[in-house]
């Protein structure tokens, strides 16, 4: 009989200093984020994260619908809970301001610090 085969060395771990894009991203996360769609929709959640497509997901969630077709529905919005939004989809991400930096209405506008840039 023979022995199963057993590993002899563990591969190395290169692990290369976190970029300014990422640690930026690390700033975000449990932050509230209010992020449009193309379709007209605002979500207004906590950011968890985001997937290797960079589709971003937000945890305890409310959908808001603007534009005409949003009614009097849409003013109040719904919890929607966890979402994850493709990154094809967004049109604007914003934080709320902490700091100085540019701003509309007291959120940091992606315009002018995207995220994704």
């Amino acid at each position: 009989m023979s022995s199963p085969p057993v590993a002899t060395a563990a591969l190395p771990v290169r692990r290369a200093p976190p970029t300014e894009n990422v640690e930026q991203l690390k700033a975000l996360l449990r932050k509230t984020l209010r992020v449009s769609v193309t379709d007209g929709r605002v979500f207004l959640g906590t950011f968890a994260g985001t997937d290797k497509q960079l589709n971003i997901l937000l945890i305890n969630t409310d959908e808001y619908r603007l534009g005409p077709d949003a009614g009097t529905d849409g003013l109040d919005g719904r919890y929607v809970g966890q979402v994850m939004i493709p990154w094809r989809l967004v049109v604007r991400v914003e934080s709320h301001a902490e700091g100085d930096g540019p701003r509309i209405g007291g959120y940091f506008d992606s315009d002018e610090d995207s995220m994704y840039a």
